[in-house]
């Protein structure tokens, strides 16, 4: 009698401490149609090897990952994937070999991704810290011409003949190809913030390989923090992105429901798009009242769903070829409803971080990126996640 009470009580607690726990996204991109001159280069992903890198948020010791296939017209077959630590953020393809894991898709190494769909492999044992780089290496079989990415990944790739783990001969290319997103499992109280925006969070203007978006810098800062140190950062900025309509990728309105309510352990929102849309417009004020219903609805369904939603007002551009004062009335109006509603549940003040004081419809100097005057440059970026309240996560 006593052995059955001892089994039950296992099991109990074992119960208990899996409910404990819960899948986090620790890092993730926003796919699309990659544009044929982002393609892959030659030789090409089929029956080849592709080892992409990636720097995560939080870690831990179980992950599983989401490969996507949704914009391609044909399947994408995977004869294999593994995990390994990385030893650079990119710079190279080295890896500790002794970390290495191969991945499972319903028990099997391989599978086939059909066109339009998307795969999350089993859950696996694998060990990284914070901020701990991955190699994600994927073999390929045969592949899509019509091939789901991320073009603007800020980050080297290393593409190899055949079936091998030799990238020492590989090609590079400074594209991620199929990855999605890498979860955790981590405690309850973890949880992940999602951003939606364009190529300011995105990155373009960072450095390659160096990790240094503004949401990277958001990310170190929450995780010295005592109190913010299980806060993911989902980093869903595509570069050329509107809310409304046009640019690169799925508009903002339509990819929000897989980019931010599709990604696991999801407790915060940032809304930080519309720079396109403002700058490609007709009417800047009318322009910003639609992003801004697109905006209300977001924050309707995240509040339904115990999500906070937090707005960040869209940066300066005078100087770049958007500028007219036209879209300036625009983004004034757009950053007065962030700045001033009470359906958002907290702001993030780019604007007022980054703009120049002698002329506050244009970002200083120090931070130009290629002199557009729109985007920024590494001091931008730390200027930008340095500004931001960790207050807002620990609600």
């Amino acid at each position: 009698m006593k052995k059955i009470v001892l089994v039950f009580a296992c099991i109990l607690t074992a119960g208990v401490a899996l409910g404990q726990k819960h899948w986090v996204g620790t890092w993730g991109t926003a796919p699309q149609l990659v544009e044929r001159h982002n393609n892959p280069p030659a030789p090409g992903l089929t029956n080849n090897s592709l080892r992409e890198i990636v720097q995560v948020s939080i870690g831990g010791k179980q992950v599983r990952l989401k490969l996507t296939n949704e914009f391609s017209q044909q399947p994408t077959e995977i004869k294999a994937v593994e995990l390994a630590i990385a030893k650079t953020a990119g710079s190279s393809s080295e890896i500790d070999e002794a970390t290495t894991v191969s991945l499972t898709f319903d028990g099997k190494p391989s599978v086939t991704i059909p066109a339009g769909e998307k795969v999350v492999s089993d859950p696996v044992k694998f060990k990284m810290g914070n901020r701990e780089n991955v190699a994600i290496t994927i073999h390929y079989g045969e592949t899509s011409p019509t091939v789901s990415g991320h073009p603007g990944s800020r980050t080297t790739s290393y593409l190899a003949e055949g079936n091998t783990s030799d990238f020492s001969k590989a090609v590079r290319t400074d594209h991620w190809y199929n990855i999605q997103t890498l979860e955790v499992m981590a405690p309850k109280k973890a949880g992940a913030v999602a951003i939606l925006g364009n190529s300011i969070t995105d990155g373009r203007g960072s450095t390659t390989n160096q990790q240094n978006r503004w949401a990277d810098v958001l990310s170190r800062r929450l995780l010295q923090n005592k109190k913010t140190r299980q806060v993911g950062v989902l980093n869903m900025g595509i570069g050329g992105n509107c809310v409304l309509r046009g640019g690169l990728g799925p508009t903002g309105e339509k990819r929000y429901p897989r980019d931010i309510f599709g990604q696991e352990g999801v407790k915060w929102i940032i809304l930080f798009e519309a720079v396109n849309d403002l700058g490609g417009s007709r009417n800047g004020v009318e322009t910003a009242q639609r992003v801004i219903e697109v905006y209300k609805g977001i924050i309707r369904e995240a509040h339904e769903k115990g999500i906070r939603v937090y707005g960040a007002t869209i940066t300066p551009f005078k100087g770049n070829n958007y500028y007219s004062e036209d879209h300036e009335k625009g983004r004034t109006t757009l950053n007065e409803w962030i700045r001033t509603t009470e359906l958002l549940d907290g702001v993030i003040d780019f604007d007022q971080a980054v703009r120049n004081p002698q002329d506050p419809e244009a970002m200083q100097s120090q931070f130009l990126f290629e002199n557009d005057w729109l985007h920024f440059n590494a001091k931008g970026y730390e200027t930008m996640g340095n500004c931001i309240d960790l207050n807002l996560f620990m609600k």
